[in-house]
């Protein structure tokens, strides 16, 4: 049985569990505050090129999302976010959770676009009754996107002058950052990107990390008291070295980066798999999710075989699929579903 499923079903790459093991029994402050987190902070500000970048590590993906959103808006502001979001589908409603609504927008292939952005906000505002609604307080958007799916510079660009028009912070969900910057069609750097939004993370649970994400407030602007914000949330790691140690791996000689890329080599060839065996695809997405659409027949013959995701059923019987490389996706795997569809 291979799988394809997520990008998260392996452990972590070799080189973390190495320093993991070697710096096992070292004494260290906790919460943030020893050494490996220390280290990896300024190696964070050389690869973002923000010297004065407050970094922070936080335990998950939807911890960091909930806890950076609550810090920054008050208590009677939603967070504008597409409708196809992660914020608004896959977390249980965490926003709501902490009291804030997801204001949803049109998703087009997972992407907002900066013009529906400012049409909402012009309607919104041109409307007498604002004051008894949700106000939109921030902006959200995943690098990539629910579907692979990457923003360019001159997009993020303009949803940036958005928000800045309307005062509103922009936050950007880097659970698969990695895969988006490593992607053949990405067109911008890490660099690029933290400029173009006031708070970002760097995910590590789906990029070769056994667990944790590093949030980035590119100008030092963390929210007064955002380290008791995040232990509210259950965000904070006590032995937050564990954190410091695995980002300060990532970030060494590159590895973030090149492991990225080798689960978009992988995505590559998946996708000549599909293309070539006349299976169309739901949407050409250019990292490390790919969307084939199957028959049931197809489906079938994988079964027992292959684990994967169906993200949609389609009228006419055949199913959107999700097959999801990632950092540690072997070439035998590859290999391997090549014969499967050749049955």
């Amino acid at each position: 049985m291979i799988s394809f499923t997520c990008d998260y079903t392996e452990g972590a790459h070799p080189d973390i569990l190495r320093r993991l093991n070697e710096t096992n029994m070292m004494q260290e402050p906790g919460y943030g505050e020893d050494s490996f987190c220390m280290d990896a902070r300024e190696k964070i500000r050389e690869a973002t090129g923000c010297p004065r970048a407050d970094v922070r590590f936080l335990v998950g993906g939807t911890q960091t999302n909930a806890t950076i959103i609550d810090a920054l808006i008050r208590h009677y502001e939603g967070v504008i976010a597409v409708e196809t979001s992660h914020i608004n589908v896959h977390e249980a409603g965490a926003i709501e959770f902490c009291g804030h609504k997801v204001i949803a927008l049109p998703a087009h292939f997972g992407k907002m676009d900066a013009a529906d952005l400012k049409n909402y906000l012009d309607g919104f505002y041109a409307d007498l009754t604002w004051p008894h609604m949700a106000h939109p307080g921030m902006v959200y958007l995943s690098f990539p996107t629910e579907y692979g799916t990457i923003y360019t510079k001159r997009e993020l660009a303009a949803i940036y002058g958005v928000c800045r028009e309307y005062q509103l912070p922009l936050f950007i969900d880097g659970a698969r950052l990695g895969y988006g910057l490593a992607s053949d069609a990405a067109d911008l750097s890490l660099k690029d990107l933290a400029q173009l939004c006031d708070v970002f993370y760097i995910g590590g649970t789906k990029v070769g990390a056994l667990c944790g994400e590093a949030i980035v407030f590119p100008e030092g602007n963390a929210p007064l008291h955002f380290t008791t914000i995040t232990k509210a949330h259950g965000a904070l790691l006590a032995k937050g070295r564990l954190l410091g140690i695995q980002f300060d791996t990532l970030f060494t000689h590159d590895l973030y980066f090149r492991i990225s890329r080798h689960a978009i080599d992988m995505a590559l060839r998946l996708r000549n798999i599909f293309t070539e065996k006349g299976i169309p695809l739901y949407i050409d997405s250019p990292t490390n999710q790919q969307f084939p659409i199957l028959t049931e027949q197809q489906m079938q013959a994988l079964e027992g075989k292959v684990l994967f995701e169906v993200w949609e059923r389609l009228a006419d019987g055949r199913a959107v699929t999700r097959f999801a490389t990632s950092w540690a996706t072997p070439e035998e795997h590859i290999q391997q579903l090549t014969k499967l569809f050749l049955i």
